[in-house]
This record gives C-alpha cells, structure tokens and sequence, in this order.
C-alpha cells in the first residue's frame, strides 16, 4: 500500500505576509515568513519569486541582512537627529539617513534618565526604537553622538555664598553650579545666558554666565523671561528711536477730510494706542434698499514709516508686536505707536480710509480707498459699546447712542448675515485673562467676555482686509496675502476615525468646506461631548500664514483676504498700505519698484508671528503658575486638553491654567496611547482618559520660573501613594517668587487680538 502524499500548507497571498511583516517585532526575513506559513521547499521557490516582485512594486523594502520591512519602517537601533517638542510637549526625531520618498515615520523620544541634560535640537543620538501600534516609534537614548552647544537661560542666585542658576527651561529643570570667576558679576535676582560645562561640583551640574539680561536691578519679571526665552527683539537702533521722534502731523494736501465724520474707535479698557476707527450709516442710494456706507479708517503708518530707513528695518526684524500681561513689545517706537499712529480722540490724525458700501444681505458691493486726514470722535471700550447697545449707556455713549452706535449694530447684523451664508468656520476659543494689581502682582485670572461689540469690529475689519485685496489684484499689485489652507487628507482621516468612535458620520469622497465643520459642531452643542469635538476640530485645521500667492482663506470661506487694518502691530499690514499708495497713486511711502522678494518676505514674518504667539502663551502660562504656587495641594476642576504617549494635560476650569498629569500618577494599570481617538485606555482596568473629560486634579507642583505645573487625578482613584505604572523622579514644588517688573511702556495687551487670528 503506498503511503499517502502530504498535502502542502496553503501558499499566503501578498496580504497575509504584509500583516505578517508587520505584526512581526523586528525584521522579518525569507526563513522566518516560511516558517511561520509552514511552507515546503517547493512553495519556499514560489516565496523567494513572490518576494521579489512584491519588493519591486513597493511593497515592502530589503534591509541589511537580507531582511524584509514595510516600506517606512525604522531598525530596531539607530542614529536619530532631535528636532524639537512638538504641539504636545514631547520631543520629536527624525533618522539621520532616510532614502525614501515618503515622509519618515515620526520618532518620540522617551525622557532622559535622572541627571542627564536634556536633548536639544540637532543633538544626535543612537537609539534603540520601538514601534507603537500607531507605526509611530518611541526612542530610547542609548547613548549620545554630538550635541549642539547647550545654552540655557535662568535666575542667577546666591545660596550659602555660592553662585547657582536656576534653569526656566521646562526641558533642564534644576540647579547648576556657577563658579565665581564664572558668574560675570551677576547680581542676585539676575536673568543670565549660560553655557552648560562638563562635570560637576557639589552634585550640581555646571554652567557658566555668557550674558546678564537683566541689569536694571528691579528683578527679574516673567515677561522679560518670555522675551529672551524666545528671542523677541526689544531693543530699537539710535536712528529709529530719532526718526520717530522727529516726526510730526501730516498736512491735509491732497488728504480727504474726514474730520467731521463721527469715527469712533473701540478697544478693550486697558488699551494705549489705536489703530482702527468704524463709521456707519444707510445708504442713501434707492437702489440698495436696506444697504449701508461703511468706513474702516487705519492709521496711515506708511507716513511715517518709508521702505529701507531704520523705522522699515526694525519693523520688518520684528515682524509684529508681542503682548504679554504686563507690557507690549511694540513693532514701532512709542512715539509713534502710541503718539502720530494712534488715533487718540480729539487728534488730528493721517489715516488710510477703506469707503465701502454692502447690501441689506452684507455683501461686498462696491469699495474705494483715500488717504485721509480724520479726528476720533470717541474712545469706546467694548464693555461701553455693549452696554449702550442694551439700553445702559453712560455719559459718554448715551449722545452717541442713536446716530453712531445704532447705526454701526445695523451694518453688523448685515455682514452677520453675510458670515452664516458662506460659512465661516464657528469655533469656541476661550481667551485667559492676567489681571495686574498696581503692586506688580498677579490678582487673579479669569476668561475674558466676548460681547457682540467684538464681532461688529471682527466684521468690519474683515470687509475692509477683502476690499483691500480685491483693489490690489485690480491693480496687479503684490499682495501679502493672509492664507490658510484647508486642513490635510492625513488630518481629515484622523478626524474621521475619531467622530466614528461618537457615532458622528464624516463621509469619505466630499469636499471639504469650513460648513462641513459647523454642521459636526452643531450636531455635539449642548452635548457632554461639544467641548470634545471642538478641541479635535480646531486641532485638525492647518496654520494661517502669509504668502503671496494667494490660496484663499479656508476658515473665513474667502477666495481672497490680507490684512490691512494694523500697520501699528503688523508688519504684513503696512505692506499692504504701501502696495495700495502705489497702485491707487496716492502719495509719498509707497512700495518700493525695488521691493524685497515677497515670498521671503512672508515666509520670514509668518515665523516671527509663531515665535510671538509661543512668547505670549508661555508668559501667560508662568504667570498662571505664580497666581497658583502658594495653592499646591488644592483641589480644582478642570479637563482634558491633550493627550499623550506619556501622560494628560489638563485645562483647569477657573483659570484656565494647564498642567500635565504624569503617566506614572495614573492609576495603577499598563496604559495604551489611541492617537486617533485622543485617548489613553488601560489593558487590564479598561480605564480611559479622553480628551473633554471633566476631570478634579489635585496641584502638586507650580513653578513660574518654567511656568510648568504637575497635576494628579483624584475622582476617587488615582490617590496619592497609589502604585504607580513608571517612575520618573520630580523636583520638589518650586517656591520662586518672581518680581514682576513694571513696564516702562503702556500695554495693550487688552486688545481682543482674535483681530490677528484669522
């Protein structure tokens, strides 16, 4: 009897050795595939063919040692390059070497053991990495290759007779040694530049002073931490600081006289210097029934401000002013911010006038831009304007009431209608408020109201910025356009797999418009799940920015929009102002034939407009974290406003202070990162943490010299004492008192700055 032939195991299609390769830890060779898949010598021939071909189609990529990994895939050790924190805090790397055409995966870097400096950018590591569920890979410092020069800033002080710098870096927390012949005289109290030294002394890293910041012996304050943390220029050259002051009013000449007409402007309370005034009334003509005149007026910097003198010079390196709570880094000197380019009541003052004329449904009709000379009839603050609105004027809004304010209401409820009917995307963005008392501490913090009277300015300044850009493409002027692109297929997608985890349908194939994303929104209002969706809503949008070539602006829902109504604090502005001058030939200060590149131009202030906006959230953030040091040990109510690999941040109700709750203080469980659910679940508890919960966490640190804060879950679970998951040591609760120094200058940080978000 002959025995019976075997029969071979099935052959795995190109589907079944994909998941196999990855699900595989490692790399995944010829032998391995065959093993697992049981396969004869025959069918290991097939292997070797279908290999090849599935190798030549892109499918998969050879690596040394004859091993297979999906295309985009690491090795399980290698050289990465630090890039920096991301939007979360955690810090990025890239492989040093990457042959492929498609982006590399992305690297997070796990935290540097006890005592060992931080990574900085463009430090080089080897690295063993480990790929996450999510293809992304976690980074393990095996040991370093070269570093960039580590600098870092701090408060110099004196402890027993011996010089110590207290970092305000988040990344270097903790003391260093400074030698005496080291410290460059620093006084105590002092900001300084330091340069991190090799060894140690007393146990205590050392560094050595560079640069004093701060030599003016009031202490050091918060915001001037926030200026040199991130190199904001403050400083204006003796030839700007003289130009400003040789300035002088501008003649009426060939202006328009707008000196009669009842322009207002309208700013928040603590604001100093204005740079827009709003004028409002029917349109007489009988074919725009229910239609309205409006007038934008803008101080006319462009005046004062020529292309290529040291005024220019300074403004473009700034690029914008910086807000910060207790001052302004202004982008012109103060005689001109706050004197000849602020249209202070009373004054005669140069403007650029926008005339514009919309219909009763808020649509654009007709515009057309003067120079002008004007005089401001008022100065009203938002609250004033509200009030007057509601039937509470005081006495200096109850003679405007009728004639000047009602009548810009009117105007507004028109471009309102104008905002619903092309869909502007309609998020919910919260904006913190830093309340100074007069003894340079902070009083408290709290959200700021948004009235109605924001939104007629937010309207107006709008219309006026897309007549700007519709007269400069007429004239073929260059524009500085204000663009921002629609959100990414990568984004879309990741927005989509969240909303399916709420039941929210976001249909695959349509176009996305900013509507798409207010219907989402207004499916979750009144929800537990509303604050949720709009924090992943506003996280999937991409970055506004400025450029030349125009894109259109996808939040707005405009085909075209620049901003031109704050040449005092944008530098993208007077650009504008200059491009109109010339086109419409109206004077001196017009743009120059032998303008800079434009594309350079915009590429350069959109970077100096981030590094402002990091300034002012990391001063607000420290000054959060000096009103709550002496409440460590509290309990608040807070949410979930991030999170990550490593642990939550958390968004405190009150104040609206954030602070992370390390990982190792969850309660005890092994916790999974879903980056496209915005949540961390545990394997054995089932436990999860998402983004929009309602959270009470207990404060147990608050240092405002890195504006850094540590939280702790409570509800009930995660106790302090709690078995933790890992361990990472913490410096104790930081007790720095941080002098806030008064600012010589006026602040304006008041001002309802959404005027520069869009």
């Amino acid at each position: 009897m002959t025995q019976k032939q075997k029969t071979p195991p099935p052959f795995p299609g190109r589907e079944e050795i994909l998941k196999f390769i990855e699900e595989t830890p490692g790399r995944v060779g010829k032998r391995e595939i065959a093993r697992a898949f049981r396969l004869d010598s025959a069918q290991k021939m097939q292997l070797k063919k279908l290999l090849k071909e599935m190798k030549e189609d892109g499918q998969i990529q050879r690596n040394a040692g004859r091993r297979f990994t999906e295309p985009g895939s690491l090795p399980p050790a290698g050289v990465v390059v630090i890039i920096g924190p991301d939007t979360d805090g955690e810090i990025r790397a890239e492989p040093m070497t990457w042959d492929e055409e498609t982006p590399p995966p992305a690297i997070y870097m796990a935290p540097e053991r006890r005592g060992s400096p931080a990574l900085a950018p463009g430090d080089r590591v080897l690295a063993r990495l480990t790929r996450g569920e999510d293809k992304s890979y976690e980074g393990r410092t095996i040991r370093r290759i070269g570093s960039a020069a580590e600098k870092i800033l701090g408060i110099y002080t004196l402890v027993e007779g011996q010089g110590r710098l207290k970092s305000i870096s988040r990344k270097a927390r903790g003391d260093y040694f400074i030698a005496r012949g080291d410290s460059l005289d620093a006084r105590e109290g002092d900001l300084v530049r330091c340069e991190v030294l090799p060894g140690r002394r007393t146990g205590l890293r050392l560094a050595k002073v560079l640069e004093r910041l701060d030599t003016e012996g009031e202490g050091t304050s918060i915001s001037l931490i926030a200026i040199h943390d991130h190199d904001i220029p403050y400083d204006f050259s003796s030839e700007a600081l003289e130009l400003a002051a040789a300035a002088k009013a501008a003649p009426l000449g060939k202006r328009e006289d707008l000196r009669n007409i009842p322009l207002v402007t309208i700013d928040g309370a603590d604001a100093r210097d204005f740079d827009d005034a709003v004028f409002a009334e029917p349109d007489p003509d009988k074919k725009n029934p229910g239609g309205w005149h409006l007038i934008v007026a803008i101080a006319d910097v462009a005046w004062y401000v020529r292309p290529g003198d040291a005024l220019d010079i300074g403004a473009y390196t700034r690029s914008n002013s910086v807000y910060f709570p207790d001052r302004v880094v202004p982008m012109l000197p103060e005689a001109l911010s706050n004197g000849w380019c602020s249209l202070v009541p009373d004054e005669e003052r140069p403007c650029m006038a926008a005339h514009m004329w919309i219909n009763a449904e808020g649509q654009l009709t007709r515009h057309h831009f003067v120079r002008a000379l004007m005089r401001s009839h008022a100065r009203l603050t938002y609250e004033q304007v509200q009030a007057a609105r509601d039937g509470n004027g005081d006495e200096n809004t109850a003679p405007l009431t009728h004639n000047v304010i009602a009548p810009l209401y009117g105007a507004y409820e028109a471009l309102n209608k104008a905002r619903h009917k092309r869909g502007v995307l309609e998020l919910d963005l919260p904006e913190r408020r830093i309340v100074i008392g007069t003894n340079g501490q902070v009083e408290r913090v709290e959200m700021r109201e948004r009235f109605d009277s924001h939104k007629l300015i937010e309207e107006f300044m709008v219309t006026a910025n897309v007549a700007a850009a519709e007269t400069l493409e007429k004239k073929r002027q260059p524009c500085m356009y204000r663009i921002h692109d629609e959100p990414s297929m990568e984004k879309i997608e990741s927005l989509r797999q969240f909303l399916d985890s709420l039941s929210i349908r976001l249909a695959k194939g349509q176009v996305i418009r900013a509507e798409t994303f207010n219907r989402i929104l207004e499916k979750v209002k009144d929800t537990p799940n509303a604050s949720l969706v709009n924090d992943v809503v506003l996280r999937s949008q991409s970055q506004a920015e400025y450029n030349p070539d125009n894109i259109g602006h996808f939040g707005l829902a405009l085909r075209r929009y620049c901003h031109f109504t704050s040449p005092i604090r944008r530098y993208a502005d007077l650009l504008v102002h200059r491009a109109l001058i010339r086109g419409l030939g109206l004077g001196e200060g017009g743009l120059a034939d032998d303008s800079r590149d434009f594309a350079r131009i915009g590429e350069s202030i959109s970077k100096n407009e981030r590094r402002a906006a990091a300034a002012e959230r990391s001063s607000i953030d420290r000054f959060c974290a000096l009103f709550l040091a002496e409440k460590v040990g509290s309990i608040f109510p807070g949410k979930v406003n991030g999170v990550t690999r490593f642990g939550l941040f958390v968004t405190l109700d009150d104040t609206g202070a954030d602070g992370l709750v390390p990982l190792g203080s969850l309660p005890d469980d092994y916790y999974v990162h879903d980056e496209t659910r915005h949540l961390l679940r545990g394997r054995r508890s089932k436990k999860v943490f998402r983004l929009g919960d309602k959270v009470d966490v207990m404060l147990m640190e608050a240092d405002p010299l890195t504006g850094s804060m540590i939280m702790q879950v409570i509800n009930g679970e995660a106790l302090q004492g709690s078995k933790k998951v890992t361990t990472r040591a913490r410096n104790k609760p930081s007790r720095a008192k941080i002098p806030v120094k008064k600012s010589k200058s006026k602040s304006r940080a008041g001002r309802r700055k959404s005027r520069a978000k869009h």
